[in-house]
């Protein structure tokens, strides 16, 4: 079954000096400022989309290897995954790199960089995301 999430924004003014509320809609969990320096300079305790990006990226990915790591006989005891999601004012987004240290019992450092490079190429968000270079740097713990 296909399954819709929701999340709207408010903004006031203009690009550069204007300002937003990004609201999570379909968890609730929260409603988030962001700005235009949130995005192209300092966070100062404001989102951007790319910070949002990173967030969807890092937690699909981990998802995807967990599925197909258990799905290959040897599940992860645990996967830390980081994104950085690369903005350049002018460009755009330019690119992706997903970093994973993972704790994967019984498989060799070899078998786990394969697992994680079809994580990256399959999980939705990379393919949702195809425009854009992503790279990735794996190792086990």
């Amino acid at each position: 079954m296909a399954t819709t999430r929701q999340a709207h924004t408010v903004w006031e003014g203009n690009l550069i000096e204007g300002k937003g509320v990004v609201t999570l809609d379909s968890s609730g969990i929260g409603e988030y400022p962001v700005s235009w320096p949130s995005r192209s300079e300092a966070a100062n305790g404001k989102t951007s989309p790319e910070e949002l990006i990173a967030a969807a990226h890092s937690s699909c990915f981990s998802m995807a290897l967990s599925h197909g790591l258990a799905g290959a006989g040897t599940p992860p005891t645990k996967l830390e995954t980081k994104a950085d999601v690369t903005f350049q004012p002018g460009e755009g987004i330019t690119g992706i790199h997903l970093t994973v240290v993972g704790e994967v019992p019984g498989l060799d450092e070899a078998g786990f960089v394969k697992a994680a490079e079809d994580a990256k190429a399959n999980c939705p968000v990379s393919q949702a995301l195809t425009g854009t270079s992503i790279t990735l740097s794996a190792s086990l713990a």
